[in-house]
């Protein structure tokens, strides 16, 4: 931690200043996947510590020639850190956790139609969004011990009715396009801060996939009674009217979006049931309803229209 805050006053004071620098450096994130600190107007990130040298560089050189969509880079090239690669990234205000009703669903809808509709860089590697479901169940497992437990078996099982490319097993069907591959509310900010346009951020999943994938977790949120009806709307209108190419332009967008919610959905659940092992407590509320969901997928078959929402969860 400390040898990544000093990359961060590094980036932000390339140059030594006339008076020395008198800001603290500030964690933001402390994970197995990231750990990010900034300085000032500053951002640096020891990505995971499996992270491709290459596979980065290209992401990072992607997210350096689209700034109108992704935040972009401070630095060239990922630089090697104490066994981690560090990237530097200007700061960027996130989305307010605590003010739900201003959630920027417009903003988020509209530049993942621009980024679906950009072409794919030449040499991109996949989107790692399976990869990320398959390694959130791998997580699960390694919790369980071997032991068998309630609120698993259903995450487990509903997990084997995906298709083998959402399970990164197989490759992902075509025609590729240029995908997030882990979009949530936690990955868009404002640059410059505070006001400045919406931006996409952390390029650690971005790829050549399917784009239904970056729709994925609101659309398993709102089948899952997790998000309302008028935000899911608000969202999907959006991306529809900026051009996306992940669903119809109009009519039914389940068909496309089925197989990535529900894959999303266990994903969600497997880290919800592991977390809750770890701490040995039942799963609270919320992590009950993505589990009761992942209960109800075996028995339904893969939607051919939208969920019905009469009870939290895919449709009975």
């Amino acid at each position: 931690m400390a040898a990544l805050a000093a990359e961060a006053r590094a980036a932000a004071h390339p140059r030594t200043p006339t008076a020395p620098c008198t800001c603290d450096s500030t964690p933001l994130a402390d994970r197995e996947d990231a750990t990010v600190v900034r300085h000032a107007g500053t951002v640096a990130k020891a990505h995971a510590p499996d992270t491709d040298p290459a596979a980065l560089a290209l992401r990072t050189a992607t997210a350096a020639r689209l700034p109108e969509v992704l935040l972009p880079p401070l630095t060239r090239a990922p630089a090697p850190l104490h066994g981690r690669l560090v990237t530097c990234w200007p700061y960027g205000l996130p989305v307010d956790p605590d003010d739900p009703d201003a959630a920027p669903w417009e903003a988020a809808a509209t530049l993942l139609a621009r980024l679906h509709r950009t072409p794919v860089p030449a040499g991109l590697p996949p989107m790692r969004g399976p990869a990320k479901a398959a390694r959130a169940l791998g997580r699960l497992r390694t919790a369980l011990r071997g032991a068998p437990h309630a609120a698993a078996r259903p995450v487990l099982d509903a997990w084997a009715t995906l298709p083998a490319w959402a399970r990164a097993e197989a490759p992902m069907p075509g025609p590729a396009r240029l995908c997030h591959g882990d979009l949530h509310l936690g990955q868009l900010v404002r640059h410059p801060a505070p006001d400045g346009p919406w931006k996409l951020i952390d390029v650690d999943d971005l790829g050549a996939g399917v784009p239904a994938w970056d729709l994925a977790r609101p659309a398993a949120w709102y089948a899952c009674g997790l998000l309302p009806p008028d935000e899911w709307t608000r969202f999907l209108t959006a991306y529809r009217q900026a051009g996306g190419p992940a669903v119809p332009a109009d009519g039914d967008p389940w068909p496309a979006l089925d197989v990535p919610a529900r894959a999303l959905t266990v994903q969600t659940a497997a880290l919800a049931v592991a977390k809750a092992l770890a701490a040995d407590r039942a799963p609270d509320e919320v992590e009950q309803a993505v589990v009761d969901a992942c209960a109800r997928m075996p028995s339904v078959p893969h939607q051919a229209s939208r969920p019905r929402r009469s009870a939290p969860g895919f449709p009975d």
